[in-house]
């Protein structure tokens, strides 16, 4: 049996099948049948697609599981069975000629904060469809289609757990520069090299064309190989009104060849595509060899979040990791934590990111808190309004792992000692997740103080670390600064480790700057000449209160000089206006332009920003100050939500960040509604029924597109998804709806829409209808008369203002 590991690092092209939904539509898959449930009542026809792949030159087939998991096959389906009788009929068509991977789709869940559903319970859905598709003999776990990373991260954690085949994952973007919840093409690649996926790559959503941009932008980090699957075009209909894709066989085979300069080394074909297509492809590619990607951005450590990647290396800018949440002599952050709130912690996250701090490290320990809980939720909260990584901070372990069960990246864990048991917990647990971890040279009671001592605790436990099998790309050593008030010659030997981190393991250092001056006055002074000095023998990052100017002012000049700094740029940018300030004082320096103010200071802002926890004591503030509440619905709330829009049609903000204002509106507007209703000034709001069509079972994007309308004055009704058009246009008629708004995320029931359009004319109702979904086109649109399409929810909620005027 061949092993798919080795064909891995081989120098060969392999081939992936080609699409599977319309196929199975051409051999007898009802519209809005689950492809799933029909293969366990037509195996054969199953088992003849496979085959046709095969002679077509397929080296791997994908099962016909994609959308073989629990939410999406229903809680009186035996998951596990489907997936291996699934499995088992694509293993007997390869034999032992050709790979089996186990396809994996999205479940149509959001992982808490964006959606109900937690981290764990979305592993344990995957956990029972791998399962399944382990029982059929499957070669390898793929996961299609996602376009959540920590949906993304849930698929490998839980293949993983259930065994030890190799994972590939691929993500569909919806441009080249984001995927639906903001993931970049390069920060997926970062978090899944972390986390050690095998073979990762893109698919669906556009054509080869369109989708070799999102590859280029998987380029500066890369280093494995690539698996690459684009649609036959866009989704048309064609004169009988079936879905088709244009992007015929050659075209397409031409197109996708190309994939081979940047990396892919295996290539099949999405949505469209057929035998016909893959065999193409094959002549196309003809005797081409696999050329190892070489990563561009010379770096040793990626920190990301779900939104935003940080780079830490000797040839990358210093990296501060912004220190204020500690509850270390602040009582109010103390206080606020023993009771599980969180407005200081979230106070001092503003005020770091906009100091600069690409990182803030999160510590509460601290009396009578309970790290296991609060480290997590408060964690929670910040991700879910910063796209700042994280360094999780804890002596207690199961903190931190209770907190890597939370984060939808790459963090930081702060940190791994000597201290008996620590490495053998937490290494694994930073290999399972990804995670990036702090290398503290401590074991026993003793610190080491010489560069010697230090490289000799760090050689054992850097060979802990590599008998777990903890990859050297998850390690940063603490560079373990001692105060010099105590020991003069400890920044010297400080230096010599940073310099023999870099020469003789090539890993990154990382220290807690305050150390060296404590005790001294003028301690910003100090540190900032401490900290130049340790740029230029390579430290990488450093842990530091990022509202230091003297600090910042040091590190932007040596990254100057440091060469780190293209043309100066950043440099200009943070001191054009700079001036000295002659002062001499100990919190001294020139004055630089600083971003502008930190948190939300009204409700304009707390909804932009999405601060759900501030925005109810503005709401307060402004009603006890004499404000209307229509005034603050009108002026305030309303104004922000649709800048907000702006900012996503800008791309400056994603799914996530619009989410969050939403909610932070819809908190506002919820203490405002008793008071707007008592005024008797509540103007009779629009009814909308949205619905997702008959035989689609999709409904986030619906989710999202009512939670915005609701936020926009609307009164909306949802149907839910499977709705069928009698359903929708009942609904209607019976609350008076003016607009109803279908979507469809399948090519195979799309259709479904005009059978709504075609019932409101028989019934002579004035309803308009708006449609949208990921396959949706302005054509289709067009061709069916609907009165509207929507790519996104802030465009849904503009065409419902449309067609109400």
């Amino acid at each position: 049996m061949p092993d798919f590991r080795k064909a891995l690092g081989d120098g060969r092209v392999y081939f992936f099948d080609g699409g599977y939904g319309t196929f199975l539509q051409s051999r007898g898959l009802p519209a809005g049948m689950s492809p799933e449930i029909f293969g366990l009542e037509s195996p054969e026809v199953i088992r003849s697609v496979h085959q046709d792949y095969v002679d077509a030159g397929a080296n791997v087939l994908t099962t016909n599981t994609f959308g073989g998991s629990r939410p999406k096959l229903g809680a009186d389906v035996d998951v596990s069975g489907l997936n291996r009788e699934m499995a088992l009929i694509a293993r007997s068509v390869a034999g032992d000629k050709v790979f089996v991977g186990g396809s994996v789709g999205p479940t149509g869940h959001f992982v808490q904060p964006l959606g109900e559903m937690t981290f764990k319970e979305l592993v344990e859905i995957f956990k029972e469809q791998v399962q399944g598709l382990v029982e059929g003999g499957v070669d390898l776990i793929l996961g299609e289609t996602h376009f959540d990373l920590a949906e993304a991260r849930a698929l490998v954690i839980a293949t993983r757990e259930v065994c030890d085949l190799p994972v590939a994952v691929s993500m569909t973007f919806e441009s080249p520069a984001a995927c639906l919840t903001g993931t970049s093409p390069l920060t997926f690649i970062d978090t899944m090299q972390n986390m050690g996926v095998e073979l990762m790559g893109t698919n669906c959503s556009a054509g080869p064309e369109q989708i070799f941009e999102v590859l280029k932008n998987m380029q500066p980090r890369l280093s494995s190989p690539l698996l690459v699957e684009a649609n036959a075009g866009l989704p048309e209909l064609d004169e009988n009104r079936n879905t088709v894709f244009r992007l015929q066989p050659q075209p397409f085979a031409e197109q996708s060849a190309r994939f081979l300069e940047v990396g892919a080394k295996f290539i099949g074909g999405c949505c469209g595509t057929g035998p016909d297509h893959i065999r193409a492809l094959r002549k196309a590619v003809g005797d081409a060899t696999w050329k190892k990607p070489v990563p561009q951005d010379d770096c040793q450590v990626v920190l990301t979040s779900r939104g935003q990647s940080v780079a830490i290396g000797f040839e990358q800018r210093g990296v501060i990791i912004g220190e204020r949440i500690n509850p270390t002599g602040k009582k109010v952050l103390i206080e606020e934590l023993q009771k599980g709130q969180f407005t200081e912690a979230m106070k001092f996250a503003q005020e770091q990111i906009t100091a600069g701090a690409p990182v803030l490290d999160v510590n509460v320990g601290a009396a009578m808190v309970d790290e296991v809980k609060t480290l997590p939720a408060l964690t929670k909260e910040i991700f879910a309004q910063h796209s700042a990584p994280l360094s999780l901070d804890s002596t207690n372990p199961d903190a931190i792992e209770a907190a890597l069960w939370e984060y939808p990246g790459s963090p930081l864990v702060n940190s791994i000692s000597g201290e008996p048991g620590r490495m053998e917990r937490l290494g694994p647990l930073c290999k399972k997740f990804g995670a990036p971890f702090i290398l503290l040279p401590i074991i026993g009671s003793k610190l080491p103080f010489t560069c010697e001592e230090k490289v000799e605790v760090v050689s054992r436990l850097l060979k802990q670390a590599d008998d777990l099998g903890i990859p050297r790309r998850l390690i940063m050593v603490d560079a373990l600064a001692l105060t010099v008030s105590s020991k003069p010659v400890s920044a010297r030997h400080c230096l010599d480790f940073i310099r023999y981190c870099r020469e003789e393991w090539n890993l990154p250092c990382v220290l807690g700057l305050s150390n060296i001056s404590f005790g001294l006055p003028a301690r910003e002074l100090l540190n900032s000449t401490f900290l130049t000095l340790c740029q230029g023998q390579g430290m990488a990052a450093f842990i530091a209160n990022p509202n230091s100017t003297r600090l910042r002012e040091a590190l932007y000049s040596a990254e100057v000089l440091l060469a780190r700094d293209p043309q100066a740029e950043q440099y200009i940018d943070k001191f054009a206006d700079w001036t000295p300030s002659g002062d001499g004082g100990a919190g001294g320096g020139g004055g630089t332009k600083e971003k502008d103010k930190t948190g939300a200071e009204n409700l304009f802002d707390a909804v932009v920003k999405g601060e759900r926890g501030s925005i109810l004591d503005l709401v307060e503030r402004d009603l006890e100050g004499g404000r209307e509440p229509f005034a603050l619905v009108n002026e305030d709330l309303i104004p922000a939500i649709m800048e907000v829009g702006e900012k996503y049609e800008r791309k400056e903000y994603f799914l996530p960040q619009l989410l969050q204002s939403a909610e932070t509106l819809q908190k506002a507007f919820g203490r405002l509604k008793p008071l707007l209703e008592a005024a008797g000034g509540t103007k009779e709001q629009d009814t909308i029924v949205m619905a997702t069509v008959e035989g689609d079972i999709h409904d986030i994007g619906k989710n999202i597109v009512c939670l915005m309308l609701r936020n926009h004055g609307f009164n909306v009704i949802d149907l839910g998804k499977d709705v069928s058009a009698e359903a929708v246009v009942d609904a209607a008629q019976e609350n008076g709806a003016k607009i109803i708004g279908l979507s469809a995320l399948m090519t195979t029931t799309m259709v479904k829409m005009e059978d709504t359009i075609n019932l409101i004319k028989e019934r002579g109702l004035d309803i308009k209808v708006m449609i949208g979904g990921a396959v949706i086109t302005g054509g289709f649109s067009e061709s069916i008369g609907a009165d509207g399409w929507s790519t996104d929810a802030v465009s849904a909620v503009k065409i419902a203002k449309e067609l109400l005027q």
